[in-house]
């Protein structure tokens, strides 16, 4: 069950996609929905090695406005929450840039679900950071909210990426009370099935069955494909109001780092996603 939803509130943005969605999604599930800024202690550091010399005398006068975004960002985000009738909460978090996917990691393990706006391409912000957090720190799944996304929740028709993998297989498992909304679920699997992964009575349809889901497969049998490619396209070709899928990294220095397949498909989606680890 899907109760208690935590939602990163982006710092500077006028219109954040996510706190729409996040809201609508709580209604969906009549969850109590916390919202949290977190606000960047370092602020030079978030500018840079090009920071300004006019700026040198003016890192005050930034930290006012880094905290003013964060107020902003609260003030939306509470009014929406009041307007939809939902039990909200919501508070700014300091802390250092280096130590922000951290800080929401610790965070996001107090609740269900945590929901983080899809990152700006070729920024320094700290999206990544804490969508990575999210998925590897926290021991809860991550929705990630597309940077243009207007529309609110919906699970009418659903996409899960399937690999036999552990993070599929945990993917599977933390979208059931979506999956229980849909009307139609499409099972994708990109690349020939390893032997003896799938076998009669023991599959993931099957599985998917015994919860009283039906689901419908979809092998895509392209050993050279872009699979981050061909997962959007599917998931656009079928109308798919949310993907499904593992999410893979590998640990550098105890930082995970997004896999491709991942970071490919955060890059360039256009659908919500829900992912685990």
């Amino acid at each position: 069950m899907i109760k208690h939803i935590v939602l990163n509130l982006s710092l500077g943005t006028r219109e954040d996609s996510a706190i729409d969605y996040a809201v609508s999604l709580a209604r969906v599930f009549d969850a109590r929905l916390a919202g949290i800024a977190l606000v960047y202690e370092d602020v030079p550091v978030v500018l840079g090695d090009g920071m300004s010399a006019q700026w040198v005398g003016g890192i005050e006068e930034l930290r006012k406005e880094v905290e003013g975004a964060a107020k902003t960002a609260i003030a939306r985000f509470e009014q929406l929450a009041r307007d939809a009738g939902l039990a909200a909460d919501s508070r700014s978090v300091h802390t250092s840039f280096a130590n922000t996917g951290e800080a929401f990691g610790r965070m996001a393990r107090r609740f269900d679900l945590s929901v983080v706006r899809q990152a700006e391409p070729k920024s320094g912000r700290s999206d990544n950071l804490i969508i990575a957090a999210a998925l590897f720190d926290a021991g809860r799944p991550v929705l990630v909210v597309p940077r243009a996304r207007r529309e609110p929740a919906r699970f009418d028709r659903m996409m899960i990426c399937w690999d036999g993998s552990r993070s599929a297989a945990r993917a599977v498992a933390d979208a059931l009370p979506f999956l229980r909304r849909a009307k139609a679920i499409d099972l994708v699997t990109i690349g020939e099935p390893t032997e003896g992964d799938e076998m009669p009575g023991f599959n993931i349809v099957e599985h998917l069955r015994c919860h009283g889901l039906e689901a419908t497969e979809k092998r895509i049998a392209a050993p050279d494909t872009d699979v981050p490619h061909t997962i959007l396209t599917q998931a656009a070709s079928s109308a798919a109001d949310l993907i499904v899928m593992g999410g893979y990294g590998h640990s550098r220095l105890r930082e995970f780092v997004l896999g491709g397949a991942t970071r490919g498909v955060l890059a360039e989606m256009s659908i919500p996603a829900l992912l685990s680890h």
